[in-house]
């Protein structure tokens, strides 16, 4: 019995120290693909800022990465639209790591998160 609340009172825990600790950063760099012509393009953008790129808009509201390692895994807030179609392609969080986490879902392009930028 004892042991049965011990392994639920771990399970319960767990979530929270799994949490990391992050830093915001200045911007991030993403990378975007046309995959009609094969075109590749890295963006440098400042958080808070927005870029064109061919037919979309991308808004970057927030990029972090681990507390003390800005080299680490990047997290970045976006929002994109696109030209001459209603409402949000993409709102949400991308992460470094796992682009295919919560990926974009467009049949022309692809933008996912590269790394933070500090300065």
């Amino acid at each position: 019995m004892i042991r049965a609340a011990l392994a639920v009172t771990m399970l319960l825990a767990s979530p929270l120290a799994a949490q990391e600790q992050t830093q915001i950063a200045s911007g991030a760099i993403l990378r975007g693909l046309d995959k009609l012509n094969g075109k590749v393009v890295d963006i440098e953008l400042p958080a808070g800022r927005t870029v064109q790129f061919d037919r979309l808009t991308i808004t970057l509201t927030e990029c972090r990465y681990p507390a003390g390692n800005p080299a680490g895994n990047a997290y970045a807030g976006l929002q994109i639209t696109e030209t001459g179609r209603e409402g949000v392609v993409f709102s949400g969080w991308m992460i470094a790591s796992s682009p295919a986490l919560n990926a974009m879902e467009h049949a022309r392009y692809d933008v996912w998160v590269l790394r933070c930028t500090t300065s």
